[in-house]
Formats: C-alpha cells, sequence, structure tokens
C-alpha cells in the first residue's frame, strides 16, 4: 500500500532539516501554531468540514472551529485537555508529524524499535511513540543526517508548509484505490400504505403507496450497487388494512403481516419501531416481528422487570462493496434506533409494568462506544422522531437535530413528523445546509409519508489505516411520480390477499348520512365531522356506565380534527358524500386504532382542557389590519379537542397559556370565556366523566393530568362510531355550535388555510370567505 519516500533529492534534504527546506529558511520564519498547522492539513486534505457547533474546547476561535472540529472526527488530534486545545501555541515535531501519519494512516503494524535508530529516541512522548514508529516505517519521518530526531524542536512555517505539502503526496496516494461511494436509501412513516391506494376515498391514488416508492428504490439501487435500505417505523398502522390484520382478519402465528412481506421483497436491511408499532400491544408486534427477514433495532426501550433492551439495541453489518477502482472490500455499517418516550403514555395500557424507555439522546450516546468497539466504520441513526429544537431535554419527543450533534453518528434517517427534509425547517435552527441536506455537517433525510418520498443519502469514505471515514456527504429526497407509471407489480401482488380483504371490509355498508361530512373548516368553527364522533363516544360511554355509581354524573364528550391539512398536505382532509356510510367513511372520520376511554375530572380541570386546546390560535393583535394566521402551525390537529356537552367561546385576541407541548407559558391567560354547563357557568368543583380516547387519558394535557379516575376500554373510537351509526341508521350531520370565537376585532383581517376544494361548501352564514391561492397548494380564506 505504501511507496517509501526514496528520492535522492528529498532524501538529502531530509538529512540536512529533518523537513525538506534549509536551515536558513528556517531560522528566518516565525513558529507555526498548533492551529495553522490543523488548518493547512484539513484544508490540504479537502474533507467537507461542518459547522464547529460540535467541538469541546472552548479556547479555539470561531473561524478555525470547523477545521478543528473536523481533525477531531477524522482522530487525527488530541487537546492539551479535555476542554482546552491550545490553537496559538507552538507546533513541536513530534506533534507535526504524529497528526501527518494519523492522516495518511495505514493497515501495517511497525515495531516501536524503528525509534531506536534516532539517537535522541527516548525524548519521544510515550502516548506518541507507536504512531511515530510507524511514520518511520513508513519512510515518512527520516530524522536529521546526525541521526537525530528532535522532537521537542518548533516547527517554522516554512517546514510547516514542506510537510503538508509532503503529507498531501502520500495521502492523495493512500486513498486513490480506496475510496468508496456507499448510499443510504431510507423510508418513514408508511403506515400501512403499501398498495398505491387511498382505502378512505375507496379508489386508487398517485400520492402514495410503498409500490411506488419501490420503483425509486430499485432505480437508486442501479445508480449506485453499494446501497443499504433502512425503515424508519410506523409501518403496521394507519389504514383500515393495518386494522384488518389487527382486529377483523387477526394475523396467526406464521402468517407474514402485509407490511413485512412488503419490506422482506424489497430486501430491507434493518428497520426500527415507530411509536404506532406499540398500538396493538407487545404480543402482536412479536408475531409481527417474527417473520421479518431483516433485523429490527431500538436502543431505548427496555425490559421494565430486567432493565435490559426488550430489543436488539443495535447491528454492525458487514456490507460488501466496490472501490472506485472496483476492488471488493468490506464497509462495517453500525445502525441502531429509538422511539418517543411518550409510547408510554400513548400506550399505556399496553406497556404499563411492562417496559421503561430511555431518553432517545442519551441511549444513543451510550451505544457509540460499543459500535466503535464492533468496528462501525459509519454509524446511521434511525431516529423515529420529529426534528426538535437545539435544548436537550430529557425524555422529549422530537431529537433528531440533537442527533446531529451526537459525536460518532454520520447518518440519520428521522420521520414521525410526516416531514420532507432536505425542505423547511424551523429558522431557528443553526447548521442547517438544505443543498446539501445536512445538518451540524451531518447527512438527514426526512421522507414524507405514506411511502411519498424515498430518502437518499450519499456518502464517500476514505480509509484511513484500517478504518474507514466519511469525507463528504449529501441528502436528498426524491418524491414518487404523480401517475401510475411508477407502480411496481410485485408490492401490489405481495400483499394482494390483504388489499381485497381490506377493500371488501370498507365497503362493507353501516348507515346513511342526509348530507355531506367534511373536516374543511373544523380548526375554525364547530364541525359535523367531529360532532358525530363525541356523540358516539357519549353515546357508549352512558350504557357503559348504566346501574353504577358515574351514572348520574354529566358526561362530556371530546374530539378532534384528525385530518385537517395536518402537516401541509392540501388533500388531507376527511370528505364523506351524501348517503350509504360504510366502514372506509368511518374510518376516514376516526383514522386511528385508539380505544374509547373515560376521565373523571372537575369542571376547572375541563377550562385547562380547553385551555390547551385553545393553543391552536395564534394571538390576533386588534389594532392591525393587515393580514393575520388564525391557526399556529406547530400545534398538531389532533390536539384541538373540541369538548361536546359543555358550550364556551375562545378569545384569540389573549395571549395563549400553553404552547404545543402542554408547558405553561402564560400563567394568567384565559382564552376560554363563558364556560357552561347546562346553560349556567360552570362549577370548578363539579365532577365530569368525559369520554375521550386512550392516547388522550394516558397524556400529559393540562386538566387531564388532574384526573381522578381513568377508565380504559378494550373498544375501538371507531367501532363505537360504527356501533352508533348502526344504532340510529340515519344520522344528520350537523354541528350544535357549542364553541365559537368571540366577536373578532372588525378591523382585523383573521385567514386561514384550508383545501381548495372547500370553496364548494362555505357555510351559508357568511362568516367565511374565499381569499384566493395559499401557501403549497392551500386556499387563503378570510374568517368574519
Amino acid at each position: 500500500m505504501w511507496k517509501k519516500v526514496s528520492a535522492s533529492a528529498l532524501a538529502m534534504s531530509l538529512a540536512v532539516s529533518g523537513l525538506g527546506i534549509s536551515q536558513e529558511t528556517s531560522a528566518a520564519e516565525k513558529d507555526a501554531t498548533r492551529g495553522e498547522y490543523v488548518k493547512a492539513l484539513i484544508t490540504a486534505m479537502g474533507v467537507e468540514l461542518g459547522t464547529g457547533k460540535t467541538i469541546k474546547f472552548d479556547d479555539v476561535p470561531n473561524e478555525l472551529k470547523p477545521y478543528i472540529e473536523k481533525a477531531v472526527e477524522l482522530k487525527l488530534i488530541n487537546g492539551k485537555s479535555a476542554t482546552k486545545f491550545d490553537p496559538n501555541g507552538t507546533l513541536n515535531r513530534e506533534q507535526a508529524f504524529v497528526i501527518a501519519v494519523r492522516g495518511i494512516g495505514t493497515d501495517k503494524s511497525f515495531p516501536i524499535s524503528n525509534l531506536k535508530e534516532f539517537k535522541d529516541g527516548n525524548k519521544i512522548s510515550g502516548s506518541l511513540r507507536s504512531d511515530l514508529s510507524k511514520g518511520v516505517g513508513m519512510g515518512f519521518l527520516l530524522g536529521y543526517a546526525d541521526k537525530t530526531v528532535r522532537p521537542g524542536h518548533h516547527v517554522s512555517k516554512g517546514e510547516m508548509r514542506a510537510l503538508v505539502q509532503r503529507f498531501l503526496k502520500e495521502y492523495k496516494a493512500s486513498v486513490a484505490n480506496t475510496t468508496v461511494a456507499l448510499r443510504i436509501l431510507g423510508t418513514s412513516d408508511i403506515h400501512t400504505n403499501i398498495v398505491n391506494y387511498d382505502y378512505y376515498k375507496d379508489t386508487p391514488s398517485n400520492s402514495l403507496g410503498l409500490a411506488k416508492t419501490a420503483t425509486l428504490i430499485k432505480n437508486a439501487r442501479k445508480e449506485n450497487g453499494n446501497t443499504l435500505l433502512f425503515d424508519n417505523g410506523d409501518l403496521i398502522q394507519g389504514t383500515p388494512l393495518g386494522s384488518f390484520k389487527s382486529s377483523v382478519e387477526p394475523l396467526k402465528d406464521g402468517e407474514v403481516h402485509p407490511s413485512i412481506a412488503a419490506l422482506n421483497l424489497l430486501d430491507y436491511d434493518v428497520a426500527t419501531l415507530g411509536n404506532h408499532e406499540f398500538n396493538y400491544g407487545l404480543p402482536y408486534l412479536n408475531e409481527v416481528m417474527d417473520d421479518a427477514g431483516f433485523p429490527y433495532v431500538n436502543a431505548n426501550v427496555k425490559d421494565a422487570k430486567t432493565g435490559k433492551n426488550m430489543y436488539t439495541p443495535y447491528v454492525i453489518i458487514d456490507k460488501k462493496v466496490k472501490d472506485s477502482k472496483g476492488k471488493e472490500t468490506t464497509i462495517k455499517v453500525g445502525v441502531t434506533g429509538i422511539v418517543p418516550p411518550a409510547i408510554l403514555k400513548w400506550d399505556k395500557s399496553h406497556l404499563e409494568g411492562k417496559v421503561t424507555v430511555d431518553d432517545s439522546v442519551d441511549a444513543v450516546e451510550a451505544l457509540i462506544p460499543k459500535m466503535e468497539k464492533d468496528g462501525a466504520d459509519v454509524i446511521v441513526v434511525l431516529s423515529h422522531s420529529g426534528m426538535g429544537d437545539m435544548v436537550h431535554e430529557k425524555g422529549e419527543e422530537d431529537v433528531s437535530y440533537l442527533m446531529t450533534k451526537v459525536e460518532g453518528v454520520d447518518a440519520i434517517i428521522t420521520g414521525h413528523a410526516h416531514q420532507v427534509f432536505p425542505g423547511k425547517v424551523d429558522a431557528s435552527l443553526t447548521g442547517v445546509n438544505v443543498e446539501q441536506g445536512t445538518i451540524n455537517g451531518k447527512p438527514v433525510v426526512m421522507s414524507g409519508k405514506f411511502g411519498s418520498h424515498l430518502g437518499v443519502i450519499d456518502l464517500t469514505l476514505a480509509k484511513k489505516g484500517k478504518d474507514w471515514t466519511v469525507s463528504s456527504s449529501k441528502a436528498e429526497v426524491r418524491a414518487i411520480a404523480k401517475d401510475e407509471s411508477d407502480v411496481d407489480a410485485t408490492v401490489v401482488e405481495a400483499v394482494k390477499v390483504a388489499h381485497e380483504g381490506t377493500i371488501k371490509y370498507v365497503r362493507k355498508a353501516v348507515g346513511t348520512t342526509t348530507a355531506i361530512i367534511h373536516s374543511y373548516f373544523s380548526q375554525v368553527q364547530d364541525d359535523p365531522s367531529i360532532q358525530i364522533v363525541t356523540n358516539a363516544q357519549k353515546w357508549f360511554v352512558e350504557k357503559e356506565l348504566a346501574g353504577t355509581a358515574d351514572a348520574k354524573l354529566p358526561i362530556l364528550s371530546a374530539g378532534a380534527p384528525f385530518k385537517a391539512g395536518t402537516r401541509s398536505d392540501p388533500e388531507y382532509y376527511t370528505y364523506v358524500p351524501k348517503g350509504e356510510l360504510a366502514i372506509k367513511n368511518v374510518a376516514d372520520l376516526y383514522l386511528y386504532d385508539n380505544t374509547v376511554s373515560t376521565l373523571k375530572l372537575t369542571g376547572a380541570d375541563v377550562k385547562e382542557w380547553l385551555e390547551m386546546s385553545a393553543g391552536q390560535f395564534n394571538q390576533i393583535d386588534a389594532t392591525k389590519t393587515v393580514e393575520q394566521s388564525l391557526i399556529n402551525t406547530n400545534f398538531r390537529s389532533y390536539n384541538f379537542d373540541v369538548i361536546d356537552g359543555v358550550t364556551y367561546e375562545i378569545d384569540v385576541t389573549q395571549p395563549a397559556k400553553y404552547d404545543a407541548d402542554g408547558k405553561e407559558i402564560n400563567a394568567n391567560a384565559a382564552r376560554i370565556k363563558n364556560l357552561k354547563y347546562d346553560g349556567k357557568a360552570i362549577d370548578p368543583k363539579q365532577d365530569f366523566i368525559v369520554a375521550t380516547n386512550n392516547y388522550r387519558a394516558n397524556g400529559n394535557f393540562p386538566g387531564v393530568r388532574n384526573a381522578k379516575e381513568v377508565e380504559i376500554y378494550t373498544v375501538e373510537n371507531r367501532q363505537a362510531v360504527i356501533d352508533y351509526i348502526i344504532e340510529k341508521k340515519t344520522i344528520d350531520p350537523s354541528a350544535d355550535g357549542n364553541w365559537k370565537f368571540t366577536t373578532l376585532p372588525a378591523s382585523a383581517k383573521v385567514m386561514f388555510e384550508s383545501s381548495k376544494k372547500a370553496v364548494e361548501v362555505i357555510p351559508t352564514s357568511g362568516n367565511i370567505s374565499y381569499l384566493g391561492e395559499g401557501t403549497d397548494g392551500f386556499g387563503k380564506y378570510l374568517l368574519k
């Protein structure tokens, strides 16, 4: 691998100065500093720089940080201490040669006795002797004519330039035949959208489906044979197909779940668990995973009894690849994954007492040294988590940005938020390079939802000794085609039986509706699509409580708009036509496989719950006459709970009391006005039963967290709605108007966005009017 430096002219100059320039030049120039040398060496290597945000040395100036960061990442340098690098300190010869030798690297080992050829070899620092012996063995360090190496002598700037030139020659020779282009593909949040079919509309769809993503996968593999394919979770739940295989025709022992069948067919290498994998309980999840032809990894879910990892924490893949010269070699790729700790709340009934969940960032940081010890050249994190912010709070849900700051992580596949990256992110996040698809120098992809996109990460690896390091990276997302041209027939065929069974199931009639049901305006006015659900929940709970001590308590019912243009999708709304109601329509009204639950709360708790829901709205300034956006896009629509059984108004000119995560931000704020029960001001001390779902009942919402009693039923909310409609036979979808906004300022232009199709169903009351084109395919509306 290595060529000895044998040119006679070079050897002669080395014999004089030890570096290849004259003593006169050395004496005439100032000493080089440690920082100057590292910058020069990293620049010569031509490697991609990061932002410098991850270095722990507090004495490095901002302009030097990216170079020091890369040198640390490539394991070229150590600091004077954990927090000091001493960039302005003088550079001595042993330091300069050690850093250069580490940069070149070698597979070979050389005896420490090499250093005995120097008269002053015993003066070399003990911690550097191994590296310098390699330098001698490689012919890179020859010393002076008098057989000394002078390890403590300062290096002049001229000598530094000469050494960098020599280093670059050897570095280029060492990597010329050992670069590898490694491609990593990622999917996330498929949610049982395997076939390009919308079960709610009962029609093929060209906006979703792994059968369409499959074509992108196969094309990406043709472009680069050195490819790995990972899934980031939320695979087995989300459409009627998931419900069909969990409750209608439950998965049998040995039967392959259709989602797993599709991934097996496409030769996935690794997958991780999303939060929705736990919706059906641990036994069902184990049955699903049993037939996977690839490993599942998870770093932060632990067995509550033993404290050990419930699932394989990480795997090391020995990936056979071809380098730039066509030679076959092996790259060791370490893969781990995380799930939000909040699964303990969201699926409490399935997980309580059985598992614990560690903080996501802590869990990954703890595994990195183990993965590196096991030989991982590249480490990929499957982060089933949203992007989050720059502040680490233990147990938080969204941490993918923080993952980019974990030392040792080379690439991240994220998801959970159903967004697309490279793409728009919170402007407050630093170190984001959308063009390169990197955050803090690390490539990141988030591939939308339902198979809409494929994440593609391209890494260039260079060999340093026995190790491979990432020298450059780029990430992108590729969108599926907008027509049926890219549908992979083999994927469709693989799940044909389950797909056709699901269609037959969702077409089963349960009743009729006298009018259209839609959710176009569900975030700005009381809405029939929510009213039907809250009515059904109350109906169910009344029957369950009959004859019990709680039967005489007032029963309220909470519901939220699940499909309300969620996550920048202008087509993502409920729409049920007038006439026959089938199970597919009910599934469109209630997307999730939640179960009916009840909470015993006080009137005061009900108000706090509603204050949290009112955080969906931005504060409207009554003094402004320009357009003001009503909806807080950081607030998830499924957290905008409407509570039926009470009446109230929302004053959006007041600040929100809670933020989108339920944290109190304005203690004295009060948006909820005129809260009444049975026509009278609600009694803060009166007990109420509130019907909801297990997700909310097990959560940490203001008000909800004060519940005196919690009851989780086994009946799904969707089934309760089905049973309700079957009993009623015909429903009249109309909202009872139990909530409204207080009078909006006359001069304010309060606007919101919804589907352009909403124009066809604008209320006759005249309080909503169409303004024209909105953003990203939405329409813009004025609320009066």
